[in-house]
Protein backbone atom coordinates (compact mmCIF):
# COMPACT_ATOMS: atom_id res chain seq x y z
CA UNK A 1 0.00 0.00 0.00
CA UNK A 2 1.08 3.49 -0.72
CA UNK A 3 1.17 6.63 1.47
CA UNK A 4 -0.97 9.04 0.48
CA UNK A 5 0.73 12.79 -0.25
CA UNK A 6 -1.21 15.90 1.09
CA UNK A 7 -2.54 18.45 -1.86
CA UNK A 8 0.35 20.78 0.25
CA UNK A 9 2.67 21.09 2.32
CA UNK A 10 4.01 23.77 4.47
CA UNK A 11 7.65 25.59 3.67
CA UNK A 12 10.11 27.05 5.96
CA UNK A 13 10.13 31.01 5.76
CA UNK A 14 13.08 33.15 6.46
CA UNK A 15 12.92 35.12 9.86
CA UNK A 16 12.96 39.06 9.23
CA UNK A 17 13.50 42.13 11.78
CA UNK A 18 10.28 43.39 12.99
CA UNK A 19 9.14 46.45 11.17
CA UNK A 20 6.20 49.08 10.49
CA UNK A 21 5.37 46.78 7.58
CA UNK A 22 5.27 43.40 9.35
CA UNK A 23 3.62 44.67 12.43
CA UNK A 24 0.99 45.99 9.87
CA UNK A 25 0.97 42.48 7.95
CA UNK A 26 0.54 41.24 11.43
CA UNK A 27 -2.63 43.36 12.04
CA UNK A 28 -3.99 42.06 8.88
CA UNK A 29 -3.45 38.43 9.82
CA UNK A 30 -5.02 38.59 13.17
CA UNK A 31 -7.73 40.45 11.84
CA UNK A 32 -7.80 37.20 8.92
CA UNK A 33 -7.88 34.65 11.67
CA UNK A 34 -10.33 36.42 13.77
CA UNK A 35 -12.90 35.92 10.67
CA UNK A 36 -11.89 32.77 10.14
CA UNK A 37 -12.43 31.90 13.45
CA UNK A 38 -16.48 33.19 12.49
CA UNK A 39 -16.39 30.12 9.85
CA UNK A 40 -14.36 27.19 12.03
CA UNK A 41 -16.62 27.75 15.28
CA UNK A 42 -19.70 26.27 13.18
CA UNK A 43 -17.35 23.55 12.51
CA UNK A 44 -16.66 22.83 16.39
CA UNK A 45 -20.40 24.25 17.33
CA UNK A 46 -21.01 19.85 17.55
CA UNK A 47 -17.72 18.86 19.74
CA UNK A 48 -14.43 17.87 18.69
CA UNK A 49 -13.38 16.15 14.91
CA UNK A 50 -12.96 12.98 15.27
CA UNK A 51 -10.86 10.77 12.92
CA UNK A 52 -12.98 8.25 10.93
CA UNK A 53 -11.90 4.81 10.45
CA UNK A 54 -10.76 3.30 6.97
CA UNK A 55 -12.84 4.70 4.29
CA UNK A 56 -13.31 4.26 0.89
CA UNK A 57 -12.66 7.89 -1.44
CA UNK A 58 -14.95 7.78 -4.58
CA UNK A 59 -12.55 10.31 -6.27
CA UNK A 60 -9.32 11.85 -6.95
CA UNK A 61 -9.55 14.06 -3.81
CA UNK A 62 -9.72 13.21 -0.31
CA UNK A 63 -11.67 15.69 1.87
CA UNK A 64 -12.03 17.03 5.09
CA UNK A 65 -15.50 15.39 5.66
CA UNK A 66 -13.96 12.26 4.21
CA UNK A 67 -11.42 11.50 7.00
CA UNK A 68 -12.83 13.18 10.16
CA UNK A 69 -16.52 13.63 11.80
CA UNK A 70 -17.81 16.39 13.17
CA UNK A 71 -16.74 19.00 10.95
CA UNK A 72 -19.27 21.51 8.85
CA UNK A 73 -20.73 20.92 5.19
CA UNK A 74 -18.36 23.98 3.99
CA UNK A 75 -15.66 23.00 6.24
CA UNK A 76 -15.98 19.60 5.21
CA UNK A 77 -15.29 20.46 1.62
CA UNK A 78 -11.96 21.34 1.87
CA UNK A 79 -9.46 19.04 -0.22
CA UNK A 80 -6.34 17.51 2.23
CA UNK A 81 -4.82 14.69 0.33
CA UNK A 82 -4.76 13.05 -3.14
CA UNK A 83 -6.43 9.50 -2.81
CA UNK A 84 -4.98 6.49 -4.66
CA UNK A 85 -5.30 4.88 -8.37
CA UNK A 86 -8.10 3.65 -9.25
CA UNK A 87 -8.54 -0.26 -7.55
CA UNK A 88 -5.46 0.56 -5.14
CA UNK A 89 -5.41 0.80 -1.14
CA UNK A 90 -3.06 3.93 0.46
CA UNK A 91 -2.56 4.57 3.92
CA UNK A 92 -2.79 8.17 5.84
CA UNK A 93 -0.58 8.66 9.03
CA UNK A 94 -3.33 9.47 11.46
CA UNK A 95 -1.01 12.62 13.13
CA UNK A 96 -0.80 13.96 9.28
CA UNK A 97 -4.44 14.07 9.49
CA UNK A 98 -4.32 16.26 12.59
CA UNK A 99 -1.47 18.70 11.49
CA UNK A 100 -3.52 19.09 8.10
CA UNK A 101 -6.40 19.97 10.25
CA UNK A 102 -4.59 22.02 12.71
CA UNK A 103 -3.00 23.65 9.54
CA UNK A 104 -6.12 25.09 8.02
CA UNK A 105 -7.43 26.39 11.80
CA UNK A 106 -9.63 23.63 12.69
CA UNK A 107 -8.39 22.73 16.20
CA UNK A 108 -7.74 19.23 17.20
CA UNK A 109 -8.64 16.29 16.27
CA UNK A 110 -9.79 12.92 18.38
CA UNK A 111 -7.64 10.09 16.89
CA UNK A 112 -9.12 7.61 19.00
CA UNK A 113 -5.71 5.92 19.67
CA UNK A 114 -5.51 5.22 15.94
CA UNK A 115 -2.23 5.55 13.98
CA UNK A 116 -3.27 5.46 10.76
CA UNK A 117 -6.23 4.49 8.35
CA UNK A 118 -6.22 3.09 5.24
CA UNK A 119 -8.13 4.53 2.24
CA UNK A 120 -9.28 2.13 -0.45
CA UNK A 121 -10.15 3.99 -3.89
CA UNK A 122 -13.89 3.07 -5.35
CA UNK A 123 -13.81 1.84 -8.97
CA UNK A 124 -15.93 0.12 -11.43
CA UNK A 125 -14.56 -2.92 -13.24
CA UNK A 126 -15.67 -3.87 -16.28
CA UNK A 127 -14.80 -7.91 -16.46
CA UNK A 128 -14.51 -10.28 -19.41
CA UNK A 129 -17.99 -11.26 -19.42
CA UNK A 130 -18.56 -7.67 -20.67
CA UNK A 131 -15.94 -7.03 -22.43
CA UNK A 132 -17.18 -10.24 -24.79
CA UNK A 133 -21.07 -8.98 -24.79
CA UNK A 134 -19.59 -5.67 -26.14
CA UNK A 135 -17.23 -7.41 -29.06
CA UNK A 136 -20.13 -9.50 -30.17
CA UNK A 137 -22.65 -6.56 -30.18
CA UNK A 138 -20.12 -4.91 -32.55
CA UNK A 139 -19.78 -7.64 -34.85
CA UNK A 140 -23.27 -8.35 -34.88
CA UNK A 141 -23.88 -4.89 -36.18
CA UNK A 142 -20.49 -4.67 -38.43
CA UNK A 143 -19.83 -8.02 -39.75
CA UNK A 144 -23.36 -9.56 -39.30
CA UNK A 145 -22.29 -12.67 -36.65
CA UNK A 146 -24.82 -14.13 -34.80
CA UNK A 147 -24.15 -13.83 -30.89
CA UNK A 148 -25.52 -16.70 -30.00
CA UNK A 149 -22.63 -18.86 -31.97
CA UNK A 150 -19.51 -17.39 -31.01
CA UNK A 151 -17.38 -16.91 -28.53
CA UNK A 152 -14.67 -14.47 -27.96
CA UNK A 153 -11.44 -15.73 -26.53
CA UNK A 154 -9.20 -12.66 -25.57
CA UNK A 155 -5.76 -12.67 -25.52
CA UNK A 156 -4.03 -12.28 -21.78
CA UNK A 157 -5.48 -13.18 -18.49
CA UNK A 158 -8.87 -12.10 -18.34
CA UNK A 159 -8.79 -8.01 -18.90
CA UNK A 160 -10.36 -6.18 -16.88
CA UNK A 161 -11.21 -2.06 -17.73
CA UNK A 162 -11.31 0.05 -14.43
CA UNK A 163 -13.19 2.87 -14.50
CA UNK A 164 -14.66 5.77 -11.71
CA UNK A 165 -17.30 4.09 -9.89
CA UNK A 166 -19.74 6.83 -11.24
CA UNK A 167 -18.78 6.46 -14.86
CA UNK A 168 -22.54 3.84 -15.57
CA UNK A 169 -23.66 3.36 -18.83
CA UNK A 170 -22.90 0.03 -20.98
CA UNK A 171 -19.30 -0.92 -22.11
CA UNK A 172 -19.09 -0.32 -26.30
CA UNK A 173 -16.63 -2.00 -28.01
CA UNK A 174 -15.55 1.09 -30.37
CA UNK A 175 -12.91 0.73 -33.89
CA UNK A 176 -13.20 -2.71 -34.02
CA UNK A 177 -11.63 -4.65 -36.93
CA UNK A 178 -11.87 -8.44 -37.95
CA UNK A 179 -10.68 -10.70 -40.07
CA UNK A 180 -12.80 -13.75 -41.09
CA UNK A 181 -9.78 -15.84 -42.15
CA UNK A 182 -7.81 -15.95 -39.29
CA UNK A 183 -10.54 -15.03 -36.86
CA UNK A 184 -9.11 -12.31 -35.45
CA UNK A 185 -10.19 -9.03 -33.49
CA UNK A 186 -9.28 -6.23 -31.72
CA UNK A 187 -10.67 -3.10 -30.45
CA UNK A 188 -10.99 -0.34 -27.69
CA UNK A 189 -13.73 -1.07 -25.08
CA UNK A 190 -15.10 2.66 -24.13
CA UNK A 191 -16.98 3.60 -20.91
CA UNK A 192 -18.69 6.98 -21.82
CA UNK A 193 -16.85 9.53 -24.20
CA UNK A 194 -13.88 7.86 -24.17
CA UNK A 195 -13.35 8.75 -20.48
CA UNK A 196 -12.58 5.21 -19.85
CA UNK A 197 -10.96 2.33 -22.63
CA UNK A 198 -9.02 -0.53 -22.67
CA UNK A 199 -7.49 -2.04 -26.22
CA UNK A 200 -8.21 -5.51 -26.42
CA UNK A 201 -7.85 -8.25 -29.11
CA UNK A 202 -8.66 -12.30 -29.29
CA UNK A 203 -10.06 -14.85 -31.29
CA UNK A 204 -13.59 -15.58 -32.39
CA UNK A 205 -14.67 -19.11 -32.05
CA UNK A 206 -17.52 -20.81 -33.34
CA UNK A 207 -19.58 -22.81 -30.99
CA UNK A 208 -22.34 -25.77 -31.29
CA UNK A 209 -24.58 -27.47 -28.97
CA UNK A 210 -23.49 -31.46 -28.34
CA UNK A 211 -25.29 -33.32 -26.29
CA UNK A 212 -22.73 -34.65 -23.33
CA UNK A 213 -23.63 -37.74 -21.19
CA UNK A 214 -23.96 -36.88 -17.21
CA UNK A 215 -23.84 -40.39 -15.82
CA UNK A 216 -22.30 -43.82 -17.43
CA UNK A 217 -24.01 -46.08 -19.46
CA UNK A 218 -23.73 -49.83 -19.75
CA UNK A 219 -24.52 -51.10 -22.61
CA UNK A 220 -28.04 -52.03 -23.84
CA UNK A 221 -29.27 -49.97 -21.23
CA UNK A 222 -31.73 -47.11 -21.70
CA UNK A 223 -31.03 -43.62 -22.07
CA UNK A 224 -33.28 -41.06 -20.54
CA UNK A 225 -33.39 -37.56 -20.68
CA UNK A 226 -31.95 -36.62 -17.41
CA UNK A 227 -29.01 -38.64 -18.67
CA UNK A 228 -28.02 -35.35 -21.17
CA UNK A 229 -27.01 -32.19 -21.00
CA UNK A 230 -26.55 -29.73 -24.04
CA UNK A 231 -23.26 -27.77 -23.98
CA UNK A 232 -21.89 -24.95 -25.75
CA UNK A 233 -18.24 -26.25 -27.39
CA UNK A 234 -16.11 -25.17 -30.23
CA UNK A 235 -17.29 -26.91 -33.47
CA UNK A 236 -13.56 -27.22 -33.92
CA UNK A 237 -11.82 -30.05 -32.29
CA UNK A 238 -15.53 -31.59 -31.73
CA UNK A 239 -16.29 -34.52 -33.14
CA UNK A 240 -18.39 -33.70 -36.62
CA UNK A 241 -21.30 -36.59 -35.64
CA UNK A 242 -21.26 -35.29 -32.38
CA UNK A 243 -25.34 -34.93 -31.59
CA UNK A 244 -26.68 -31.40 -31.33
CA UNK A 245 -29.60 -32.08 -28.89
CA UNK A 246 -31.48 -34.62 -26.54
CA UNK A 247 -34.72 -34.77 -29.27
CA UNK A 248 -34.95 -38.17 -30.18
CA UNK A 249 -32.27 -39.65 -28.08
CA UNK A 250 -34.32 -40.04 -24.62
CA UNK A 251 -35.69 -43.67 -24.65
CA UNK A 252 -32.98 -45.07 -27.00
CA UNK A 253 -30.89 -47.93 -25.82
CA UNK A 254 -26.93 -47.47 -25.51
CA UNK A 255 -25.05 -49.34 -28.24
CA UNK A 256 -21.66 -49.74 -25.89
CA UNK A 257 -20.47 -48.68 -22.81
CA UNK A 258 -20.44 -45.00 -22.47
CA UNK A 259 -18.40 -42.88 -19.90
CA UNK A 260 -20.27 -39.98 -17.70
CA UNK A 261 -19.05 -36.97 -19.71
CA UNK A 262 -19.10 -38.60 -23.03
CA UNK A 263 -20.40 -36.42 -25.99
CA UNK A 264 -23.06 -38.43 -27.72
CA UNK A 265 -22.14 -39.37 -31.06
CA UNK A 266 -24.39 -41.09 -34.26
CA UNK A 267 -24.42 -44.66 -33.66
CA UNK A 268 -23.77 -44.63 -29.65
CA UNK A 269 -27.82 -44.93 -29.00
CA UNK A 270 -30.27 -46.65 -31.07
CA UNK A 271 -33.78 -47.24 -30.89
CA UNK A 272 -34.48 -50.42 -28.53
CA UNK A 273 -34.79 -54.29 -30.33
CA UNK A 274 -39.09 -54.81 -30.36
CA UNK A 275 -38.61 -58.07 -31.54
CA UNK A 276 -35.74 -60.67 -30.23
CA UNK A 277 -34.27 -63.49 -32.61
CA UNK A 278 -36.10 -66.46 -31.22
CA UNK A 279 -38.96 -64.73 -29.53
CA UNK A 280 -42.48 -65.86 -30.39
CA UNK A 281 -44.19 -63.13 -32.59
CA UNK A 282 -47.86 -62.12 -34.00
CA UNK A 283 -47.48 -61.86 -37.83
CA UNK A 284 -50.13 -59.45 -39.42
CA UNK A 285 -51.25 -59.56 -42.81
CA UNK A 286 -53.27 -56.14 -43.19
CA UNK A 287 -54.83 -55.13 -46.95
CA UNK A 288 -58.34 -53.47 -47.57
CA UNK A 289 -60.92 -55.62 -46.67
CA UNK A 290 -58.52 -58.17 -45.15
CA UNK A 291 -56.88 -58.37 -41.90
CA UNK A 292 -54.99 -61.85 -40.59
CA UNK A 293 -52.65 -62.82 -37.42
CA UNK A 294 -50.52 -65.88 -37.21
CA UNK A 295 -48.05 -66.80 -34.57
CA UNK A 296 -44.59 -67.45 -35.61
CA UNK A 297 -40.66 -67.14 -34.61
CA UNK A 298 -38.56 -64.10 -34.77
CA UNK A 299 -34.99 -65.34 -36.86
CA UNK A 300 -33.32 -62.33 -35.58
CA UNK A 301 -33.72 -59.51 -33.81
CA UNK A 302 -35.14 -56.19 -34.89
CA UNK A 303 -36.03 -52.71 -33.90
CA UNK A 304 -39.03 -50.41 -34.97
CA UNK A 305 -39.62 -50.26 -38.77
CA UNK A 306 -36.30 -53.19 -39.40
CA UNK A 307 -36.94 -55.85 -41.79
CA UNK A 308 -36.27 -59.21 -40.61
CA UNK A 309 -37.11 -63.08 -41.34
CA UNK A 310 -39.87 -64.79 -39.37
CA UNK A 311 -41.36 -68.73 -39.31
CA UNK A 312 -44.91 -69.06 -40.24
CA UNK A 313 -45.62 -71.39 -37.07
CA UNK A 314 -48.56 -73.17 -39.08
CA UNK A 315 -46.64 -73.23 -42.51
CA UNK A 316 -42.96 -73.33 -41.12
CA UNK A 317 -42.52 -70.77 -44.40
CA UNK A 318 -39.76 -68.44 -43.95
CA UNK A 319 -41.23 -64.66 -44.66
CA UNK A 320 -39.80 -61.08 -44.97
CA UNK A 321 -41.21 -59.10 -42.41
CA UNK A 322 -41.23 -55.32 -40.70
CA UNK A 323 -41.46 -54.58 -37.49
CA UNK A 324 -44.33 -52.71 -36.18
CA UNK A 325 -44.52 -52.96 -32.49
CA UNK A 326 -42.76 -55.04 -29.37
CA UNK A 327 -43.32 -59.03 -30.54
CA UNK A 328 -45.50 -58.06 -33.84
CA UNK A 329 -44.49 -57.75 -37.37
CA UNK A 330 -46.37 -56.88 -40.56
CA UNK A 331 -46.16 -59.09 -43.74
CA UNK A 332 -49.12 -57.03 -45.64
CA UNK A 333 -48.63 -53.98 -48.07
CA UNK A 334 -49.64 -51.92 -45.23
CA UNK A 335 -46.79 -49.00 -45.20
CA UNK A 336 -44.86 -49.62 -42.41
CA UNK A 337 -45.09 -46.30 -40.20
CA UNK A 338 -49.03 -46.14 -40.51
CA UNK A 339 -49.06 -50.14 -39.52
CA UNK A 340 -46.24 -49.52 -36.53
CA UNK A 341 -48.33 -46.49 -35.30
CA UNK A 342 -51.61 -48.51 -35.04
CA UNK A 343 -49.95 -51.83 -33.74
CA UNK A 344 -48.04 -49.85 -31.31
CA UNK A 345 -51.72 -49.43 -29.39
CA UNK A 346 -53.06 -52.69 -30.28
CA UNK A 347 -53.64 -56.04 -28.70
CA UNK A 348 -52.55 -58.98 -30.04
CA UNK A 349 -54.60 -61.29 -31.27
Amino acid sequence: MQALQPLSQATSRRIAPLGLGILGRAAFALAALVALGVFTLPALANGALRLRGDVTARGDILTLGDLVEGASAEAGQRPLFRAPALGATGTIQARRIVEAVAAIGLGSVETGGRVQIAVQRAVRRVGAPEIEAAVKRSLESAYGLDPRGISIRLDGEAPVLLAPIDLNGQAAALDVTYDPRSRRISGLISLGERQASLRVSGLVVEMREIAVLTRTVNRNEPVTAADITVERRPREGSPPDAQSGIAGLAGEVAQRALNAGSVLRVGDTAPPELVNRGEAVNIVYDTPGISLSMRGTASESGRLGATITVVNGASKKVLQATVIGPGRVSVGPTAPQRQASAALDAPSR
